[in-house]
């Protein structure tokens, strides 16, 4: 019953986030969805409707360089390879959203490994 209540105070926040934050071909939107055993990153254009790039934990590219490692680090890892695959797009910029999660843990090492990566936001 607890969980049903976090996942709607989640979705809650996020839809007030969302009510402020758009993404642009030029400026996509870096969206972050946390489960409980990965990370998952992606740029989006609002305008289009469409996933520019995407990175996350289960990639099969990723795969090997995460095993052994703590979640926080593998979302750093996570937050580099998509601002690798967004530089290769062309994209420099993004907008961040937190996805109604804490900037916090993970949803912060994400956004670090992307700044470290080039994006800047």
């Amino acid at each position: 019953m607890a969980n049903v209540k976090r996942e709607e105070s989640r979705a809650r926040r996020h839809r007030r986030v969302r009510a402020r934050v758009s993404g642009t071909p030029v400026r996509p939107r870096l969206n972050v969805f946390r489960s409980l055993a990965n990370i998952y990153a992606q740029l989006i254009d609002d305008q289009a409707g469409a996933t520019l790039a995407s990175a996350s934990s289960v990639d099969n590219e990723l795969k090997a360089s995460l095993d052994g490692k703590k979640k926080s680090e593998q979302a750093k890892l996570v937050g580099k390879a998509i601002a690798e695959r967004a530089k290769a797009k062309g994209i420099t910029q993004a907008v961040f959203d937190r996805g109604g999660y804490k900037y916090h843990g993970r949803v912060k090492a994400l956004a670090e490994g992307a700044r470290e990566g080039g994006l800047e936001f």
